[in-house]
């Protein structure tokens, strides 16, 4: 992760910047930083995260939507790249022509830990997200080989760490019945 330059961008110049570049950068405090590309074990977790969660939004029949690497802003001058975030159709109806990056709280969003990840997505994200109204935030950590859930109350996350076999327990998807050891294998070649 490098910040790309001195310049203080708004949220608008950030958007214009990324429809003019090929590189991804996040908005942190107005200064660009340039993420480094995922690993492959961190994609094919994330595309496995996103089809488990489309398979229980259309079981479900919810109107929902789950997008990968999309952004939210989360504050006046950042937005943050997700892995992986669940929308209400609504959210993206008014939005559908813009850079995919909301505007609003997404109902649950996931980040797979990389090893330079790991106090932003602990950390800085979980405040943000906090802040944002973000009521289901994951922490995938295939490092530790653990999925921390934080439920938004009050306005703080209460943090729940889930292991080896354990089924992660999600208030958005209360009938998911996903293990940790499930989802660091999707992160592995058959």
């Amino acid at each position: 992760m490098t910040v790309a330059q001195v310049k203080s961008y708004s949220f608008e110049e950030y958007v214009a910047h990324l429809t003019q570049s090929e590189q991804r950068y996040e908005l942190v405090d107005g200064s660009l930083v340039e993420m480094n590309p995922p690993t492959f074990r961190h994609l094919l977790i994330a595309k496995f995260l996103e089809k488990q969660f489309d398979a229980k939004i259309q079981s479900g029949q919810q109107p929902w939507l789950a997008f990968r690497e999309a952004g939210v802003r989360t504050g006046l001058r950042k937005s943050r790249l997700t892995d992986v975030y669940v929308l209400h159709r609504d959210q993206v109806s008014e939005m559908l022509d813009e850079s995919a990056i909301c505007q609003t709280a997404p109902i649950l969003i996931v980040e797979v830990i990389s090893p330079d990840s790991v106090s932003r997505d602990y950390r800085h994200k979980r405040s943000e997200y906090a802040a944002l109204g973000v009521q289901e935030y994951w922490v995938v950590d295939p490092i530790e080989e653990k999925v921390t859930v934080f439920l938004l109350s009050d306005g703080l996350y209460e943090e729940n760490v889930f292991a080896e076999e354990a089924v992660i327990a999600s208030r958005v998807f209360p009938n998911l019945q996903l293990s940790v050891n499930t989802v660091f294998a999707s992160g592995n070649l058959p």
